[in-house]
């Protein structure tokens, strides 16, 4: 009885994501679609494959206090996304909020399915043989694919709203929409082009 009322959870108690599925093989692990009301780990899942045991969601609202950083560079702390959890999932609350109205689905499957489409397969490392460096394609892992998908959904929709008079909810919401639809205008779908078409070039 209780599990059964474990399942019934709804995300923020109002949208259900018992039904949504991964369809992705390589993701099906690691993106965490199990029912929460309150999503706040508190940084009890740090070990080995620990993110896969946090909901997707709430790995979204981590992700965004952290949009001010680009690669190995910290850019510029945006005024609107700080390390205050509670409004970073305000701002997520308000996004999905955006995508439910302008989609008419679940705005968590929504997301998923969104991961699903810009999560690069292949990308370069750098390779040092007698003294020379070249690049060289590799697989991405599911843990990275999935993170490496969040980030440049999160770093599209700050490039989108700052500055601007647009609200970074917005933005985040639109960036969501555009990587369900798979149009070309979504940062993180151009990210994963350019990721993969670098990989092919370095085989």
């Amino acid at each position: 009885m209780a599990e059964e009322n474990k399942n019934n959870f709804k995300i923020f108690d109002m949208w259900d994501i018992s039904q949504i599925k991964v369809e992705d093989p390589g993701l099906s692990g690691v993106i965490n679609l199990e029912p929460k009301l309150i999503l706040k780990s508190e940084g009890r899942n740090v070990v080995k494959h620990g993110q896969t045991r946090v909901n997707i969601v709430e790995r979204l609202v981590n992700k965004i206090a952290l949009t001010g950083h680009r690669g190995k560079k910290h850019k510029i702390e945006l005024g609107h996304s700080t390390g205050k959890y509670s409004k970073n999932l305000k701002m997520v609350i308000e996004s999905f909020k955006e995508v439910e109205k302008k989609t008419g689905k679940n705005p968590v499957e929504v997301l998923v399915k969104a991961i699903e489409k810009i999560s690069p397969r292949d990308e370069t490392t750098i390779i040092e043989y007698g003294g020379a460096r070249y690049p060289q394609a590799v697989d991405v892992s599911p843990i990275r694919r999935v993170n490496l998908a969040l980030k440049n959904m999160v770093h599209g929709a700050s490039d989108k709203a700052f500055g601007k008079k647009k609200k970074f909810s917005q933005a985040l919401a639109e960036e969501i929409i555009l990587a369900y639809e798979e149009n070309g205008e979504s940062s993180a779908l151009k990210k994963k082009k350019e990721s993969e078409a670098q990989a092919d070039s370095a085989r």
